[in-house]
């Protein structure tokens, strides 16, 4: 039997919230953005907004550029997303697909080609290289059709919804997965995007981003992830650990029952994402993981930190992150959870420069820019 210990911000923290908040310390040798009192977001991106700078573990690697160079084209449905992707000379010419307008079963079918590699029930990026797919103008909506991506390498995805993408009843696609990479993927960043569903496994929903068997040096930004059963996961089953170096920041969860994500092995990093009303558990270190937990705001939500549901233990690094209004399991069999005093386990040392937002400000920024038709809007380290 368990038992819920809650946790509240402390005075002295609530105090800070009534106050402007500042930008954290900068951990790069690049400059803060300029402080501005106007919203950080600017009008609906056009093809120019194709030319957006990965951050996070994609920037490693050799670096993640999708499209930049190479042609752009305009998609309104599947089946054309498909069919610029097999006119191009070849699997690894650089390519930008704009999108506008509803992508559904009703409008996606295989096309075939010498340069690609597609499916009739969702987009499939398949043994590719050098793609970003923008959602442009009135906006870009995948309407119970996932994106997957296998065996390929520098992926760019960006202002894009991805919806009600189910693994049973009608229709389907294939995995369940709104965003899903699977089999030797590497250098993806995906951006500014709004993933969600309408319940759980039991409504025929699977995870809403998820990462399996070697898929590394992924970033996940900007990007809103809710109603659902399953945030993501990081690799299959315990002995799939050949997944990692992983960057989430930025992003909102919000009711969402578990996997925020779930992480077997590897390496990640989250940091400046704001969790609200997570059900069960939350960031789920376990099978070797281990998770740099930096400058996040925690809210509402019940064992937002640890490992669960396995003997298995992962690690953790915390720092700055604000816990507010939070409940803890009892530790037991297969549930050790991090609260309700979270302290670190390891130490994760990320390579790559990144400037830290005070938790403070996490949920007033994270308001105004996450997610997609928010105008590609970044922090500029004010609340």
């Amino acid at each position: 039997m368990t038992r819920s210990v809650p946790q509240r911000r402390t005075l002295a923290a609530a105090a800070a919230l009534a106050v402007a908040c500042t930008a954290g310390a900068a951990l790069s040798t690049a400059p803060a953005p300029p402080a501005s009192a106007a919203s950080p977001a600017s009008p609906a991106p056009s093809a120019s907004a194709a030319a957006g700078t990965a951050s996070g573990y994609a920037t490693e690697n050799g670096g993640t550029t999708g499209g930049e160079g190479g042609a752009t084209v305009r998609a309104g449905t599947g089946t054309q997303i498909h069919q610029a992707l097999c006119s191009r000379a070849g699997t690894d010419t650089p390519l930008t697909i704009e999108v506008e307008g509803t992508v559904n079963h009703g409008n996606t079918s295989k096309v075939s080609g010498d340069s690609c590699d597609t499916a009739e029930d969702k987009i499939e990026l398949k043994r590719i290289s050098n793609v970003t797919i923008i959602g442009v103008g009135g906006g870009a909506v995948f309407d119970q059709v996932g994106i997957h991506i296998r065996e390929s390498r520098n992926i760019i995805i960006r202002n894009v919804t991805v919806q009600n993408v189910r693994k049973s009843g009608s229709p389907t696609s294939n995995g369940g997965d709104a965003i899903g990479m699977e089999k030797d993927v590497s250098n993806v960043w995906v951006d500014h995007t709004t993933l969600r569903a309408s319940g759980g496994e039991d409504e025929g929903y699977d995870g809403l981003f998820d990462l399996k068997n070697n898929t590394r040096y992924v970033t996940l930004s900007y990007s809103v992830l809710r109603d659902s059963g399953r945030g993501g996961l990081v690799g299959s089953s315990e002995s799939d650990r050949s997944n990692g170096y992983l960057t989430y920041h930025h992003n909102l969860y919000r009711n969402i029952d578990s996997r925020t994500p779930l992480l077997r092995g590897g390496e990640a990093h989250m940091y400046n994402n704001h969790y609200v009303d997570v059900h069960e558990s939350g960031i789920n270190s376990r099978a070797g993981a281990r998770a740099k937990v930096d400058s996040n705001y925690f809210q509402d939500s019940r064992n937002v930190l640890g490992t669960f549901y396995t003997n298995e233990a992962g690690y953790w690094e915390v720092s700055g992150n604000v816990y507010d209004n939070l409940t803890w399991s009892t530790p037991g069999d297969k549930t050790n959870p991090a609260g309700p005093d979270p302290e670190s386990t390891t130490s994760v040392d990320i390579p790559y420069g990144y400037q830290l937002d005070d938790a403070r400000c996490v949920p007033d920024i994270v308001s105004r820019t996450a997610g997609a038709g928010t105008g590609l809007g970044e922090s500029d380290g004010r609340c």
